[in-house]
């Protein structure tokens, strides 16, 4: 029988052989790079409305001065992004969202809402100069607040009866926001 360091001597010289081999480096390298990323996407959500709550109601103003409310879209799945005018990760993450609403045609609601803007001339100027082809709200600090969205670009994935599903904060690739919302 070995004793406990005579085992821990081998399984550190194990541990070296097995780093030699490329894949088992990059494997390790990729595990850690997963997990630093899972901590940080939780660190960042952890204010914002559980998974399986409802999702605060609200009835908006559209830039074509139309009103919708959250109920209204109820009855398919909705992506829920909310961003700013002056947020460049939003002006860059806005192309995905027009692509996944194209992917997902009539099966789900892609909509945003324009939040911490100083004037609609700035939402406007936004939506051109991005070529956003989804519907926009206007949001308030009221609807900021029942949301808890600290930062820019946040979106929610919402069931089909109103309840939070899941939520990222950040750039979301397509993959990514096409992956959350499918799940």
């Amino acid at each position: 029988m070995q004793s406990g360091s005579g085992a821990l001597a081998n399984v550190r010289a194990a541990w070296a052989r097995a780093r030699q081999r490329w894949w088992v480096r990059w494997g390790v390298d990729l595990v850690l790079l997963a997990l630093v990323f899972v901590a940080v996407a939780a660190w960042q959500t952890r204010h914002l409305p559980g998974s399986g709550a409802p999702a605060p109601d609200f009835t908006l103003r559209t830039l074509e001065g139309e009103t919708v409310s959250l109920q209204s879209l109820r009855g398919k799945p909705v992506v829920l992004a909310f961003w700013a005018p002056w947020c460049g990760v939003c002006g860059a993450e806005s192309s995905n969202l027009s692509q996944l609403r194209r992917l997902a045609g009539d099966s789900a609601h892609v909509v945003s809402v324009a939040l911490a803007y100083e004037d609609e001339e700035a939402v406007r100027r936004f939506t051109r100069e991005h070529a956003v082809d989804y519907p926009v709200l206007l949001g308030d600090d009221s609807l900021q607040q029942a949301w808890r969205v600290n930062m820019f670009p946040t979106v929610f994935f919402l069931s089909p009866e109103g309840r939070i599903e899941r939520s990222v904060v950040g750039y979301t690739t397509l993959a990514g926001l096409s992956w959350r919302w499918m799940l």
